[in-house]
């Protein structure tokens, strides 16, 4: 049943980011640091009792799975220095496993997030910032391509209007995918409640060899994270998970689809570079970013829950 799923499957690992950086007198990026407090993923740790093994009277496997969740951790966009540093814990409050695009989404999220605010500080437009303090001409193909499937329109300060527009980039593992998000929402000031509108994404996966699949395999990255994003939580008290149905965790319902356009980069004479995961990367901070154009205000936390939105706002 649902509620045993949700009480007792493991969950995606809790992420913490911590980011500083500053500018030097062009603009540009003088330094970067990111840390990371994150949940150790290394073989022969206890963990939490597995029931099938249990049941079954065999040896319980070890150790904590929970991918490359430190990855895509610097920024995407040049720096003379640059340092990462990640936090391991040992322990978790739940039993963490992969999700989708492990780490990597929440990531890209404080990355890109920093972005923005970055292009704020050097009083550029974000998507323009973005193309100067790229260097990969691949990574600069995808953002162009993003921005034009929403008809960007520069601005360099937030529109501080109902209706924001945001962008987010991503190499996707520093070496595969590379993935541009344009993003329209609304954001309802009075309510909190966010409504996404319309969805750009300008993907480049290298040779591409069934379009109509990976098209789909797109829409479905953007959609599952964009639930992710607005609605999915885990709650848990010191004995147990209590968000065990579909009113405790909600998802993203049919209404709640946005207009969702992809433009993909046919690459046929590349190696194909894979895109089961890249698409989910960039979408939290996309939507970040359009909620501060259209309030001036910063979300730091996902979900995007209605009270998250009207905390910011008051």
């Amino acid at each position: 049943m649902r509620a045993d799923e949700h009480g007792w499957d493991p969950k995606g690992p809790p992420q913490l980011i911590a980011i500083e950086s500053a500018l030097d007198s062009n603009g540009k990026i003088a330094a970067w640091r990111t840390q990371m407090w994150l949940p150790k993923a290394t073989a022969n740790l206890p963990n939490v009792p597995l029931l099938a093994p249990e049941a079954a009277g065999i040896d319980q496997p070890l150790g904590i799975s929970t991918g490359l969740i430190s990855q895509n951790g610097a920024s995407s966009y040049a720096s003379p220095n640059t340092e990462v540093q990640v936090h391991w814990h040992k322990t978790s409050p739940l039993r963490p496993s992969n999700i989708r695009a492990p780490g990597k989404i929440a990531n890209c999220f404080a990355v890109e997030s920093m972005a923005d605010d970055l292009a704020v500080a050097a009083k550029r437009d974000p998507f323009e910032w973005r193309l100067a303090n790229l260097t990969d001409p691949r990574g600069i193909e995808v953002l162009k391509r993003a921005a034009a499937l929403l008809d960007w329109k520069p601005r360099n300060a937030p529109a501080l209007e109902r209706v924001g527009h945001g962008i987010a980039y991503i190499h996707y593992k520093d070496n595969e995918t590379y993935v541009a998000t344009a993003l329209e929402a609304d954001v309802d000031r009075t309510t909190g409640a966010i409504r996404v509108r319309r969805v750009g994404c300008a993907h480049d996966c290298g040779q591409v060899i069934n379009p109509d699949a990976l098209s789909q395999q797109i829409e479905g990255c953007i959609l599952q994270t964009l639930s992710r994003t607005l609605f999915e939580e885990v709650a848990f008290d010191r004995a147990r998970v209590t968000s065990v149905d579909w009113v405790s965790y909600p998802i993203l319902g049919f209404p709640d689809v946005p207009d969702i356009k992809v433009d993909l980069v046919m690459r046929q004479t590349e190696p194909p570079l894979g895109a089961g995961e890249a698409a989910a990367t960039t979408v939290p901070a996309a939507l970040a970013n359009a909620i501060f154009d259209a309030t001036g205000k910063r979300l730091r936390t996902v979900p995007f829950t209605r009270d998250r939105v009207k905390a910011a706002l008051a």
